[in-house]
């Protein structure tokens, strides 16, 4: 009898240690998907922050009678986008793949409740997105127009290019490698932006017969200031698409984050030297946009070397591109978007095939994986050229895309706003463009000010 009773105990007690540790092991895995929840959502406030970046980059790299326009471009950019992302960018993007091609279900995130916090990541990088094509149509395009083709592109655009790549599609099944978003990003930004700047043509004064002018920006502290926020965000871009807390490799893309951005200044900083005797700041501020491009499809995987490799050619090719594109082929880009998100996109893209540690030709893995990055990128060249250029074809055979000259002239800050982002008063009293005839006035200060009461006037006149 004593003897089953000691069995009997340690039975009890060996199916007590079970209980015990499989508590263990469900509280160790609650908690851990609580910290990778928490380290998303801080990556996904890191990536939000980035569009504060862009309204200050474009903002200051474009003239002041234009701030407030591109400041409600950048806002509305964020809110339509998020927006729409919710009824029908996810599930274009992620949900259950239709041949390779698109996803067909998880409209308004329905069966998608666990999904909600990769929702709200994926959000703010379908925004950033589009708000790359508000930078180069800067100074011309009309708002509505602007907000249409945010639309086409958060909307279809840009998720079916997630959806090959990131959604399981038939660029992911070839072995595409874009870890967090050079090509699904940037290249697709910029490519949109390439077919709105052809449809609306150069600034007025931008280009006369064969010169082509300068128009400085009005606050390079500004833009400055801007580089330095989308730095900043960017650690979040990167490390976050990790997905996880606990990943290893999350201080190796936080380093090569770094050092890429590093690289691309300092190449651009001494190649604009060599050029043209000066370090030119405008291209030195891009410099650091053009490393960050770069690197953010090879992030986690090249080494911290490779990635200042990667940097510095990245600050060269921008400021080669900028020239190209400025002057060869003229397409006006106020700032520069085309060159540091297209070109240096296809280079970030491209560099994945040569300094790949896995896989990469410069680490003897031969060409394949280069052959399978350059497949990618024509392919959404082919899809965002054809896509943006059939929207925008058809939309202006209803309606123009650009301002009117004189509201140009006058800029879009009264035209599409009725106000100004700066206190101008004076320059607007001499100008007689606009106190005469021009229509506009002071714009909704001036409207307000006709509301005041006689008795206030009278007073005031006293």
């Amino acid at each position: 009898m004593k003897k089953v009773s000691v069995l009997f105990a340690a039975i009890l007690l060996l199916s007590s240690g079970k209980a015990f540790a499989a508590a263990d092991d469900s509280v160790v895995t609650a908690l851990s998907q609580s910290i990778d929840t928490v380290w998303v959502m801080i990556a996904t406030f890191l990536v939000f922050f980035m569009h504060a970046g862009f309204a200050m980059v474009e903002t200051g790299f474009t003239r002041s009678k234009n701030a407030l326009n591109i400041l409600m471009k950048n806002l509305l950019t964020m809110s339509i986008g998020a927006v729409l992302y919710f009824v029908v960018g996810y599930a274009f993007m992620f949900g259950e793949s239709a041949s390779g091609f698109i996803g067909s279900n998880g409209f308004f995130l329905i069966g998608q409740s666990d999904q909600i916090g990769f929702f709200v990541f994926q959000a703010v990088f379908a925004a950033t997105c589009a708000t790359i094509i508000s930078g180069a149509v800067a100074e011309r395009m009309k708002l509505i127009s602007y907000i249409a083709i945010t639309i086409a592109m958060v909307g279809f655009v840009y998720p079916v290019v997630g959806h090959w790549i990131w959604g399981g599609g038939w660029l992911a099944e070839l072995g595409f490698t874009d870890f967090a978003g050079s090509t699904v990003v940037h290249l697709t930004g910029a490519l949109g932006a390439v077919v709105a700047v052809t449809f609306l043509g150069g600034r007025i004064g931008k280009y006369s017969k064969d010169k082509v002018n300068v128009i400085q920006g009005h606050n390079i502290p500004l833009g400055a200031l801007g580089v330095f926020i989308l730095w900043f965000g960017w650690f979040g871009f990167n490390a976050g698409s990790t997905l996880s807390a606990s990943d290893a490799l999350i201080p190796t893309i936080v380093a090569t984050t770094l050092l890429a951005a590093s690289g691309g200044v300092i190449s651009s900083a001494l190649y604009s030297y060599i050029r043209y005797k000066q370090i030119d700041a405008s291209l030195t501020l891009n410099g650091a946009l053009a490393g960050l491009v770069g690197i953010t499809a090879g992030t986690a995987s090249v080494s911290p070397l490779g990635a200042i490799a990667i940097g510095l050619i990245a600050g060269v090719i921008l400021i080669e591109a900028v020239q190209l594109i400025d002057r060869r082929v003229k397409l006006d880009d106020p700032v520069g978007a085309i060159a540091v998100h297209g070109v240096c996109g296809v280079w970030g893209t491209l560099a994945v095939g040569l300094f790949a540690i896995d896989g990469g030709l410069f680490y003897g893995g031969g060409a394949a994986l280069l052959g399978v990055q350059a497949i990618g990128i024509l392919a959404v060249m082919a899809w965002t050229f054809s896509t943006v250029g059939l929207f925008l074809f058809i939309y202006t055979r209803f309606s123009s895309i650009r301002v009117s000259r004189e509201e140009e002239i006058q800029g879009l800050d009264f035209s599409e706003h009725g106000s100004t982002a700066y206190e101008v008063r004076g320059a607007i009293n001499s100008s007689n463009s606009l106190s005469t005839g021009g229509g506009f006035g002071h714009g909704l200060v001036d409207r307000l000010n006709r509301l005041e009461s006689p008795k206030v006037k009278e007073s005031q006149t006293q």
